[in-house]
């Protein structure tokens, strides 16, 4: 493409460096907008500068990425709903092992929750999990935290909906999702493995020396527990206590809250037994205060009368309190049918979300349209749930599809200088895919670019490009450029703290979580991702076929 006139070029290149300024520093003191409004600032000088018409700026907006991204984010949504997240964070924990059978299952987990449910959102949720479990153990967070953040980038290589770029990447190049899937998954498994070892290597003394204080921390609570299991005294029990009546109520009002409005005649009913109990108890404690009353006041001479009528009235009580026993026990059959029935309808209902899931992902393998599974799959969960969708919407992330939005139109504009393609020529020669040498020279373009410029922006340039040019080569080296481009660009992510949204959610739902607050530097994090990326995409693209 032959470079646009310099006017053009200049102006283009300006919007352009302020959209990447505030993508990749979205608080910069200068301008502290934000990256959806960075994006929408940049497209908006595209047009203003006339690098683009209006027509050409809507007509850059891909609606197909769009679609996909906004159905998997309400799946997404419903899912949380339907405690999937929940019964994640529970996995990282049951029968644990200690900190390096912890670290292993927080790597695996969040590689698998990110293939199937986008890294963001499997950061979002698991996070807090993470701080918790290393609070509760006495763990430092920092090694599990980068195990999260860096084991989620790699697991969401795997599939097209793992991350936004995969899904620029699979629309782009109409890639079934199968294929996708099967072309990288070797890749994403042995670097999953290949980051635990590394997270071993680095941590294996701060683990040990954790385990170890871990162990001496249970067997003091194990030598207290012996001492304190023994301070139990029984209380005395009366049937006819005022705070036996109270709970009793309480425990009324408990499961009328809780109860469906289908439930109108067993409420109803639980209104007329509440009254009769409390008229029954009343009727007892005034027969009782009565004949205690009667007892203190009688003299000696009228006893034997006396005995005969508290002998009737304590049978009366007796048979009383056997009445309102009875009541009980049918009050709370009716409150045990009516908590089954909803405990039953949530069950049938998450059944429902996982199998609408599952169905979704079914039809990917089978390489139906993408954007429109996902569509249809979100508008399911939705009438299936058969209530205001309202709620539900509101939790997608609207702010991330403007800024797919804006970054649209801007990266077009950008493309629009030429600039791009002459880099992109001087660089193709030594980066053709048909020799090592070459995916060498790709994966570092990529690497570096991916940190510099973010991943998403680095697909939309140099997508189109690689692939032509490996096209020229076969029809399969096409399709290998493309997934080449996917590992590389997702795995850079985990090069520093900045690199991928992932790492930014970790570490702001660290440090914001409430009573676990925890701040993952930007050097801890350096540390460890230089070595790691650079070892697991050189293994990977190996394996990419």
């Amino acid at each position: 493409m032959a470079m646009a006139p310099t006017v053009k070029v200049v102006l283009g290149s300006i919007a352009f460096a302020i959209f990447w300024v505030l993508a990749v520093f979205p608080s910069v003191p200068f301008l502290p907008v934000g990256r959806t409004a960075g994006s929408l600032l940049g497209a908006m000088l595209m047009v203003v500068f006339q690098v683009l018409t209006p027509d050409q700026a809507f007509a850059a907006i891909d609606l197909p990425i769009l679609g996909l991204l906004f159905g998997t984010m309400v799946v997404s949504v419903y899912l949380e709903r339907a405690d999937m997240f929940e019964y994640l964070g529970k996995l990282l924990s049951w029968k644990s092992k200690g900190p390096k059978d912890l670290l292993c299952r927080i790597s695996v987990i969040s590689a698998i929750s990110s293939a199937l449910f986008t890294n963001d959102t499997s950061c979002v949720v698991l996070t807090e999990f993470i701080l918790k479990i290393t609070r509760q153990h006495n763990l430092p967070p920092h090694p599990f935290l980068l195990a999260l953040a860096s084991s989620a980038n790699i697991g969401s290589s795997a599939t097209p909906i793992g991350n936004p770029q995969n899904l620029v990447i699979a629309v782009q190049s109409k890639i079934a999702f199968g294929s996708f899937v099967f072309g990288i998954l070797p890749a994403m498994l042995v670097g999953v493995v290949v980051n635990i070892l590394v997270l071993m290597c680095m941590y294996w003394k701060l683990l040990s020396s954790a385990q170890k204080d871990e162990e001496d921390a249970t067997a003091e609570v194990v030598a207290d527990g012996d001492v304190i299991s023994h301070r139990f005294s029984p209380a005395t029990m009366s049937h006819l206590t005022s705070l036996n009546s109270l709970e009793w109520n309480s425990r009324l009002e408990s499961v009328n809250m809780q109860s469906s409005p289908n439930m109108n005649g067993q409420v109803s009913h639980v209104e007329t037994l509440r009254n009769r109990i409390n008229s029954t108890e009343n009727e007892i404690h005034s027969d009782t205060s009565g004949v205690y009353e009667s007892a203190r006041n009688s003299s000696a001479s009228k006893e034997i009368t006396n005995d005969a009528s508290y002998q009737k009235r304590d049978e009366t009580v007796s048979s009383r309190i056997e009445s309102m026993d009875r009541l009980r026990d049918l009050s709370s059959m009716q409150f045990s049918s009516g908590d089954f029935a909803t405990k039953w309808k949530r069950m049938l209902w998450k059944s429902c979300v996982y199998l609408v899931t599952i169905g979704m992902l079914i039809a990917f393998f089978l390489g139906l349209n993408m954007s429109w599974t996902a569509l249809t799959a979100a508008l399911a969960l939705v009438v299936l749930d058969f209530k205001d969708a309202q709620p539900c919407l509101e939790k997608v992330s609207y702010s991330l599809l403007i800024f797919f939005c804006g970054m649209f139109i801007t990266v077009d504009g950008f493309n629009k200088t030429g600039i791009p393609s002459a880099l992109w020529d001087f660089m193709e020669p030594y980066a053709r895919i048909d020799h090592a040498a070459g995916i060498v020279i790709l994966a570092l373009v990529i690497l570096v670019l991916s940190n510099f410029a973010s991943n998403v922006p680095t697909v939309l340039l140099l997508g189109g490009r690689v692939a032509a040019s490996a096209a020229a080569i076969s029809a399969a080296d096409e399709k290998k450029a493309w997934l080449i481009l996917a590992w590389v660009s997702t795995v850079a992510g985990n090069l520093s703290l900045l690199g991928s949204a992932a790492n930014l959610i970790v570490c702001e739902q660290a440090h914001r979580a409430p009573h676990f607050g925890y701040t993952l530097s930007f050097w801890k994090h350096l540390k460890f991702g230089v070595p790691s990326t650079i070892i697991i995409i050189a293994i990977g693209v190996t394996l990419i076929r």
